[in-house]
């Protein structure tokens, strides 16, 4: 591998963090600081694990973060989600630098896992001690990039279901017309399931105020079964990767599913691999003081947001569901959507642009005047 390329002199010192940061290879609090101790802190939450790469479709080293002629910087977490962990630690700089103080304690945290699930991560911390040391009234995490004007602000996100559907069946000899067979069964059930998802897939087109995150979408993703091509298995399985809208009834969708086994015949069964159960929604509207101070300074320094659900899943659903109303947000604009895909980049004009709206959103945050439960 190529050495890591060296910062050109007058690269902005906020850059060079950024790339340094990025160089990490990361693959796989009690006091109270605000003037008001009384009040709900802000968490600032990014994951420092990114997603595995394949070096030989990249056309830069994904850890060197090397930066182009026209200031894009390629690495593995420009977008995903280094850039962000950089910005916050930035906006907080030059805040403290310029003197300021703020009613409410800004907490910063740096979490694993959030790649494969936040099961060791942020699902464990909101259950410690340490987290409810912190008094958290408010978060921020990811978001996405966007490749227009508009920033995307995610308030809600659709729940991972992944299972496995397990069919069984006569065996036999390859030769024969063996009735009943695991195939069959199963074969029914991927087509209940491939109907369902082509009724979502429709239902999203022909809405345009729908977004992705607002439906429920399935994919199949695994198929096992068999030991030799003239032997009938007794058994084979499928595995579905489903993200369910949190406006769902989940015990009406599950209920669904036990549907499409029972139709399929007897023998048919289901498992989950991952099951999330709390979808929670923070709400955007006036209602929400948090929503109404981030709106505001949206407004004010003329950016358009556009809150959506988020299509995947973040290590946000776990602070809305300790109680926490978080938002995802990534101030990256004018950007193509890169995340977990190769020669993912981020330009540095639009990275230090996000230090500036860090800058004016977090002061505002942190001085949302005391709620009700905080008198």
């Amino acid at each position: 591998m190529p050495g890591h390329q060296q910062p050109p002199q007058g690269e902005h010192p906020s850059v060079t963090l950024f790339r340094q940061y990025l160089q990490i290879r990361t693959v796989q609090p009690e006091p109270n600081y605000g003037t008001d101790p009384r009040l709900h802190s802000l968490v600032l939450n990014s994951h420092t694990d990114v997603v595995p790469v394949f070096e030989e479709h990249w056309n830069h080293d994904p850890f060197e973060a090397f930066k182009d002629t026209q200031g894009n910087i390629y690495a593995r977490g420009a977008q995903d989600m280094k850039c962000v962990g950089i910005q916050y630690l930035e906006a907080i700089r030059r805040l403290k630098e310029e003197g300021k103080r703020l009613p409410r304690t800004i907490h910063l945290t740096f979490v694993p896992d959030e790649e494969i699930g936040g099961h060791k991560g942020m699902e464990l911390f909101v259950k410690r001690p340490e987290f409810q040391a912190l008094r958290a009234g408010f978060a921020l995490d990811e978001g996405l990039a966007s490749p227009t004007e508009t920033f995307v602000v995610f308030y809600s996100e659709r729940s991972p279901w992944w299972l496995r559907i397990t069919s069984s069946g006569n065996p036999g000899h390859g030769s024969r017309f063996i009735e009943n067979t695991a195939a069959e069964k199963l074969h029914r059930v991927v087509t209940s399931v491939l109907e369902f998802r082509e009724q979502e897939k429709l239902r999203l087109q022909s809405d345009p105020s729908l977004t992705l995150g607002a439906v429920t979408s399935v994919n199949l993703t695994v198929l096992q079964g068999g030991v030799a091509y003239n032997v009938v298995p007794a058994t084979m399985s499928a595995g579905f990767d489903f993200r369910v809208a949190p406006d769902v009834d989940l015990k009406a969708f599950e209920k669904r599913i036990q549907g499409w086994c029972q139709e399929a015949g007897e023998g048919v069964t289901y498992q989950f691999q991952q099951k999330w159960t709390e979808p929670r929604i923070t709400a955007t509207d006036d209602s929400n003081p948090w929503w109404a101070e981030f709106s505001r300074v949206c407004k004010e320094m003329n950016l358009t947001v556009k809150p959506e659900i988020f299509p995947a899943a973040t290590d946000s659903r776990y602070l809305r569901a300790a109680g926490v109303p978080a938002l995802g947000f990534s101030p990256m604009n004018l950007t193509p959507v890169l995340l977990h895909d190769h020669n993912e980049f981020l330009n540095e004009a639009v990275f230090l642009r996000g230090i500036d709206i860090y800058v004016r959103l977090l002061p505002a945050l942190a001085s949302v005047p005391a709620l009700p439960n905080e008198c």
